[in-house]
């Protein structure tokens, strides 16, 4: 076996192989590929050391595969493009089945809670990125040749979450590592992974963990799941309405009122007002007069069933929030799409097979957030003791339930908004 090391030497080396239970004839069966035990002591993975997977794996995350390789060759280490594609896969890969292992540990309760975030503010954000999957439609042979595969291609949307460190002033504390992770597993992946890491950081010994989302029903009706599995006190857990978003219905219930612009604007710099001084039940009271009379299927009255939504799970409190210093909006996990997805796996002619864009998701993450290195070691450390990469994800019992509740909309989703124990500043 060829070993590359970081200076560009690759050494050929004899040692023992192990195929894996069950190879037959008819390639490599479910038991994946076979080890080299030797060199796996040697944290050796696909034919490379250590420093070689993690400096190739922390450029792909950086950068398009071709320009990661010609700044591979510059600093010594001559590598084809497949080579390059295979090393960094290879390790999103690895980092996938490290993380699921520790999230199936924290799902069977094995999994002991950290302490980073004890006794400070914590903030979740969550929202959605866009991609572009392809999945193979038809394959067919001539002559017995491949042809070229047929794809389909089609806009997937990636959850996303980032949790960070609040400082008194309501913003990200200077220093601090945010956490970020993702998935095109769908919503009840991305909020048990947000479980999972609020639980592994010690959130339930924070001061104050606040929640800033959009209006989407995935996220509100799993968070009351969130707030049990990982031992949250209520009493600390706030959540917000983005505030771009709020005062966006606000402008959109205006709009279908047909005012013309002056009047439109009139109104809509005075209710703007109201809102940010936590005046919502005013908003709400003042759009139904205007409305009173329109047919009950004018979009005027889903904007006001939005707004009175959010106003009685109370995400719309803006002036109690600005007092608390705590983000009424989500910049961080906008800013977050924009570097982890925008800016590597979103562009024109970027077509991803899922598994691709799930792993240098987790290159381009763990580069972002500052936490390369940490994450690097748990997963070299992780896959000396497991080779096996399953990574693919299945709801616990308790989550997949609450798809059939988020599929009956937003009035099921008003009927279970948590009662929680008010908070006494408020």
């Amino acid at each position: 076996m060829i070993v590359r090391l970081l200076g560009g030497l690759a050494i050929a080396v004899m040692t023992l192989y192990c195929s894996p239970r069950g190879r037959g004839d008819k390639g490599r069966g479910p038991e994946g590929s076979g080890l080299y035990p030797e060199l796996a002591a040697y944290r050796i993975s696909e034919g490379s050391s250590p420093n070689v997977q993690a400096e190739v794996g922390r450029l792909v995350g950086l950068l398009p595969i071709a320009a990661a390789r010609a700044e591979l060759t510059r600093r010594g280490l001559v590598l084809d493009e497949k080579a390059v594609r295979r090393i960094a896969t290879e390790l999103g890969a690895q980092m996938l089945a490290t993380r699921t292992r520790d999230l199936l540990r924290f799902r069977q309760g094995g999994l002991p809670a950290g302490t980073e975030f004890a006794d400070k503010r914590v903030a979740v954000q969550i929202d959605g990125g866009r991609v572009r999957v392809r999945s193979i439609v038809k394959k067919s042979r001539v002559g017995g040749r491949r042809k070229r595969r047929k794809f389909r291609i089609a806009w997937r949307e990636p959850k996303v979450v980032i949790v960070y460190e609040l400082d008194e002033q309501g913003r990200m504390a200077r220093g601090s590592r945010p956490v970020i992770d993702g998935t095109l597993q769908g919503p009840a992946a991305l909020i048990e992974l947000v479980a999972y890491h609020l639980h592994r950081l010690g959130a339930a010994k924070a001061r104050e963990v606040v929640f800033v989302a959009d209006g989407a029903p995935w996220i509100w009706t799993r968070l009351d799941w969130v707030v049990a599995q990982v031992g949250l006190d209520p009493v600390r857990v706030v959540e917000v309405l983005d505030w771009c978003h709020g005062v966006h219905h606000v402008s959109v219930a205006l709009e279908a009122l047909k005012f013309d612009k002056a009047t439109r604007q009139e109104h809509y710099h005075r209710l703007r007002s109201l809102l940010k001084k936590g005046k919502s039940k005013a908003v709400i009271a003042e759009l139904d007069e205007m409305a009173a009379g329109l047919p009950a299927d004018s979009p005027v009255w889903r904007e006001i069933r939005y707004l009175r939504k959010h106003t009685e799970a109370r995400r719309l409190r803006y002036d109690v929030f600005r007092s608390w210093r705590l983000p009424m909006g989500s910049g961080a996990i906008e800013s977050t799409i924009r570097r982890v997805i925008n800016l590597r796996l979103k562009g024109n002619s970027i077509y991803w097979t899922e598994e691709n864009a799930e792993a240098v998701f987790q290159l381009r993450a763990a580069v972002v957030s500052g936490r390369w290195d940490e994450i690097f070691a748990h997963t070299q450390e992780a896959m000396a003791r497991d080779r096996r990469k399953s990574w693919r994800w299945t709801p616990p019992d308790c989550l997949a339930e609450l798809k059939a509740l988020e599929a009956e909309g937003d009035e099921m989703m008003q009927a279970s908004t948590p009662k929680r124990i008010e908070n006494s500043a408020a």
